[in-house]
């Protein structure tokens, strides 16, 4: 029997992508982020309709957030587990199990028109509600009872999925509704609370390395509780009601509350390690959504609720999770942690596909191009992680990258 978590990776002789968590959700989240938005594109101008009950929109939203971010927190999870519990991690067809369970969700939804709603909810929860378990499985076994709040989290997640479905039976533009709003609420407090811990971290452990000073301000100080309970405010407002004119002053105080917890992280002295000044990049889009959020609130026709919602999903979801990913395989494979060409330009199309989307909310008269171009530029991003990361995930013994 392995006694360790790389003899129990190695005894394993089958596919190279399920010898340990990450590789398939991270390789399977980079891949669907590019074919849902290779399908979007033409899905905008009119030019294709897939076979879902959901609307487009309703589509296009639920397949990032519960589609792309759920196989992203469940590598993020399957990779943190060993550490929590002290248990060997969940490998070969397990873990191959799930991930089919997850990519059968995607298939089913996207093929959804006709079923009923109760059997494509059913299905598409089953990967939720299974990883769930195996999860409290894990934590039972290895006695680790604080780490229950992680299913606590994951339950809020599932149940603003189930929401979703609801609203969008119901013929409701699930877009706009609550369900949508739980979950990327929890992800925005998940970012803050996780996010929060690993950017000062990162960045300390660089500065340090090079001799430099001063350093980032320690994670969880009183300032940072303190934001941090001001956020949870804001979103549960946002979740309860969502035009007020108390949620938007709410989220405006958790904004500014948000940019200065950022400043204390000293991220304009990490310009020289994309790595580490990307996370500072993500990090960033959590207080300007807020404050889009409160602007979409005060001058709605200045700026819309979904341009700024854009700030939370492509902006902080989007760019935070691809960073922690990058650094997560680059570790997990032996490649040397720092930002080679691929990396950079990956990033570099990504935070001009965020900054594209938002400027085509700005710019109607250009709306259309800028979508377009916001579109490719994703594309561009998240498939050159699919091509270039994903072969260190699909390989026993990679070559570096460059």
């Amino acid at each position: 029997m392995p006694a360790t978590t790389a003899q129990q990776m190695r005894a394993w002789t089958g596919p190279a992508i399920l010898t340990y968590g990450p590789r398939p959700f991270f390789f399977g989240a980079g891949v669907w982020a590019t074919v849902a938005m290779v399908l979007w594109i033409p899905m905008l101008t009119g030019h294709l309709a897939l076979p879902t009950a959901f609307d487009p929109v309703s589509w296009h939203a639920h397949e990032f957030l519960y589609g792309y971010l759920g196989a992203v927190i469940a590598g993020f999870v399957l990779t943190a587990v060993p550490n929590w519990t002290g248990r060997l991690p969940i490998v070969g067809w397990r873990l191959g199990a799930l991930a089919l369970l997850w990519l059968l969700g995607r298939i089913v939804i996207a093929v959804s028109a006709g079923m009923p709603p109760l059997l494509v909810a059913a299905i598409d929860l089953a990967f939720p509600v299974v990883f769930a378990a195996t999860i409290a499985r894990e934590i039972v076994a290895g006695k680790t009872w604080r780490n229950l709040v992680v299913l606590g989290l994951l339950a809020m997640f599932t149940t603003g999925n189930l929401l979703f479905h609801w609203e969008a039976a119901q013929g409701a533009n699930a877009a706009n509704g609550a369900g949508l709003r739980l979950g990327l609420g929890t992800a925005v407090m998940l970012i803050a609370v996780i996010g929060g811990r690993l950017v000062p971290s990162f960045t300390r452990n660089w500065l340090v390395k090079r001799g430099a000073s001063p350093l980032p301000a320690p994670p969880m100080q009183r300032f940072d509780k303190l934001a941090l309970l001001v956020l949870l405010a804001a979103l549960i407002l946002w979740l309860i009601s969502p035009r007020h004119p108390a949620t938007g002053g709410v989220l405006l105080l958790a904004g500014l509350l948000h940019l200065v917890r950022l400043a204390r992280w000293a991220g304009h002295r990490t310009l020289a390690d994309p790595l580490v000044a990307v996370l500072h990049a993500g990090y960033a889009c959590l207080p300007l959504g807020a404050l889009a959020l409160a602007t979409s609130i005060f001058a709605p026709g200045w700026l819309g609720a979904a341009a700024a919602q854009h700030l939370w999903m492509a902006g902080a979801i989007g760019v935070m999770t691809l960073a922690v990913m990058m650094r997560t395989i680059l570790t997990h494979t032996g490649q040397p942690l720092h930002a080679g060409r691929l990396a950079l330009a990956i990033h570099i199309a990504l935070v001009l596909s965020v900054s594209t989307r938002i400027a085509a909310s700005l710019w109607p008269e250009v709306a259309s191009l800028l979508f377009a171009v916001s579109g490719l530029l994703w594309i561009a991003a998240f498939g050159g992680f699919a091509v270039g990361f994903g072969r260190l995930l699909l390989r026993r013994s990679p070559r570096p990258l460059r």
